[in-house]
C-alpha cells in the first residue's frame, strides 16, 4: 500500500518542470529587486551626504526621488519576496519539510532584517520634515546594513544547498533521518563566505549601473541639467568601485566549484573528458559527447585554474549522465556572465581612466550609450550568474543529498499555480513601470521635490530649470567648466 501511494503521489515530469518554471521565475525576478533593496540606499545616502557636506539643493532632491522610488521597489519587492517564500514551503516540501529543522534559523534572521528595513525606510521617507538633518542621513544606515544582512541570510541558505552542512550526513545516507542538527553550522557553511562576498559587490553593481543608465538615458534625450548629471555620476561611482570586487570574487568562486563542484565546473567550462592541458573553450555547444562549434584556446582553462598547462582536470565523463547538469544551459550562461561582467569592466576602466586625467566623465557618444546599456547589461549578467549557480547544482537541490525530483511535491496543481504567477509577476511588472513612469513625468513637469533643510533655495522653484543650461544633443555628458559629478 505504502508503494502504491508513494507513486500515486509522486510528481510527474511535467509537475516537476513546471515547478522548476515556477522558481526560475520567482527567483530571476525578485533577485534584481533585492539587488536594488541592498544598494540603493548607499547611493542616496552618498548623494544626500553631498547635498548636507556641500549645501548642494540638487543633491539633497535627488536622494529624495530616489528614496520614492525605494519605497516604491520596496512595496514590490516584498510582494514578491512573500510569495516566494510560500513556494518554498509549498513546491518543495522534500526539502523544507526534511530540513527545515537545519535551514530554518536564516530565513526566521532574514525576516528580522526586513522589518528592521522596512521601519527604518518609513522614518527616512517621513523624517524629511521631522528630523534633524544628520539624524536624517543616519536612518539611511540601519537601511543599508539591514539588507546586508537580510542578503548574507538568504545567501547562506542557497551555500548550504550548494554545501549541506549542519546535520549528521553519514546517518542521513544510510537511513534518511536527520539528527546532529546545529543550525549555526548549517548557516556558516563552507560555501557561505565565497558566495556573499560574490553577491554582494553584485547588487552595488546592478544598482550603480542601473541608476547611472537611467539618467544617461535622460541626458541622451536632451535633459542636460545637473541632477542628471548627479545622478549619472553617482551611479557610476558605485557600479565602478564594485566591478573590480566583482571579477576577483568570481575567480574564487570558480576555482571553489572546480574543487567542491566539478562536474558544475566541467559544464562551465565545457569539458567532455577528464584531461591534462585543458583549452578554454569559448562558445559552442555539447551534443552527443562532442562540442560543437567552439574555438578553444590551448591549454587555458589548466593554466589559469591550476597555474600549469598541464594540469588534469575532471571532465563530464567523471559523473554519470543522470548526474549532470545541463551542460549547453550552464555553459552558455556562465560565458554570458563573464562576457558582459568584461564588458562593464572596461567601461569601469575607461570612465575611471578619463576621470583619473581630466577630472571629468567621458564625452564621446560611444560612451554615453555604453552607459545606457551597462544598466540592462548588468541585469543580465546577474540573471546568468545565477542560472549558472543553480542549474550548475542539477539534479540536486541539495548537492549531493537531496535530487529536486525528490523534493517536488505531489500535488497536483503545478500547473495553475505558474499560471497565476505568470500573471501576478505580469501585474507587478506594469504597476511598477506605471508608478515609476508617473513619477518621472511629474518630476519632468517641474513637480516641487523640496527639502525642508539645506541651502538657501532648497524649496523652490521646479528642478527642471535648474542647473547646466539647454545644451546641444551633440555635447558631452560632462565639460571641464561644468566641473565633477
Amino acid at each position: 500500500m505504502t508503494t502504491v501511494g508513494s507513486a500515486l503521489l509522486a510528481a510527474t515530469s511535467t509537475d516537476l518542470l513546471q515547478a522548476r518554471w515556477l522558481m526560475a521565475l520567482s527567483l530571476g525576478s525578485h533577485i534584481v529587486l533585492s539587488c536594488l533593496g541592498v544598494a540603493l540606499p548607499t547611493v542616496i545616502f552618498i548623494v544626500h551626504r553631498r547635498g548636507l557636506r556641500d549645501d548642494d539643493a540638487d543633491a539633497l532632491a535627488l536622494a529624495r526621488r530616489l528614496g520614492k522610488c525605494a519605497a516604491v521597489l520596496f512595496a514590490v519587492g516584498a510582494v514578491s519576496g512573500t510569495v516566494l517564500s510560500f513556494e518554498m514551503g509549498i513546491m518543495w516540501p522534500g526539502m523544507m519539510g526534511t530540513f527545515g529543522d537545519v535551514i530554518g534559523l536564516p530565513f526566521a534572521l532574514e525576516g528580522i532584517f526586513f522589518f528592521l528595513e522596512a521601519i527604518f525606510l518609513g522614518i527616512y521617507l517621513y523624517g524629511w520634515r521631522g528630523l534633524p538633518a544628520k539624524l536624517h542621513l543616519a536612518t539611511l544606515v540601519p537601511i543599508a546594513l539591514s539588507g546586508v544582512a537580510g542578503t548574507f541570510c538568504i545567501v547562506a541558505v542557497n551555500a548550504w544547498m550548494n554545501n549541506p552542512a549542519g546535520f549528521d550526513l553519514v546517518t542521513y545516507a544510510r537511513t534518511g533521518q536527520v539528527v546532529a542538527v546545529d543550525p549555526w553550522a548549517a548557516m556558516f557553511n563552507g560555501n557561505v563566505w565565497i558566495q556573499f562576498a560574490h553577491l554582494l559587490p553584485a547588487t552595488y553593481v546592478v544598482t550603480g549601473f542601473l541608476v547611472a543608465s537611467v539618467y544617461a538615458v535622460g541626458w541622451a534625450r536632451g535633459r542636460r541639467d545637473r541632477l542628471h548629471r548627479l545622478g549619472m555620476g553617482v551611479g557610476l561611482l558605485v557600479g565602478c568601485v564594485a566591478v573590480p570586487f566583482q571579477l576577483v570574487t568570481g575567480d574564487l568562486i570558480a576555482r571553489q566549484a572546480a574543487a567542491n563542484q566539478p562536474v558544475k565546473f566541467a559544464a562551465m567550462e565545457l569539458i567532455p573528458e577528464t584531461a591534462s592541458g585543458v583549452p578554454m573553450t569559448l562558445g559552442g555547444i555539447y551534443i552527443d559527447g562532442e562540442v560543437v562549434g567552439a574555438v578553444e584556446i590551448p591549454y587555458l582553462t589548466s593554466l589559469i585554474l591550476d597555474f600549469d598547462p598541464n594540469a588534469t582536470i575532471e571532465g563530464l565523463d567523471a559523473a554519470p549522465a543522470e548526474d549532470r547538469p545541463p551542460e549547453n544551459v550552464v555553459h552558455l550562461s556562465f560565458q554570458l556572465m563573464v562576457l558582459l561582467g568584461t564588458a562593464l569592466a572596461a567601461l569601469a576602466a575607461w570612465t575611471g581612466l578619463v576621470w583619473w586625467r581630466r577630472r571629468e566623465l567621458p564625452s564621446s557618444r560611444w560612451w554615453l550609450r555604453a552607459v545606457v546599456l551597462s544598466g540592462p547589461a548588468a541585469v543580465l549578467a546577474l540573471e546568468a550568474g545565477w542560472t549558472t549557480t543553480e542549474v550548475g547544482r542539477q539534479p540536486w537541490i541539495a548537492y549531493e543529498v537531496l535530487r529536486v525530483a525528490d523534493a517536488v511535491t505531489g500535488q497536483p496543481g503545478v500547473g495553475v499555480i505558474l499560471t497565476g504567477l505568470i500573471a501576478l509577476y505580469v501585474g507587478l511588472g506594469l504597476s511598477l513601470w506605471f508608478v515609476l513612469h508617473r513619477m518621472s513625468l511629474r518630476w519632468r513637469a517641474g513637480e516641487e521635490v523640496s527639502t525642508p533643510y539645506g541651502p538657501p533655495g532648497a524649496e523652490r522653484a521646479p528642478l527642471a530649470a535648474v542647473g547646466v543650461a539647454a545644451q546641444d544633443p551633440a555635447d558631452g555628458p560632462g565639460t571641464r567648466d561644468e566641473g565633477a559629478t
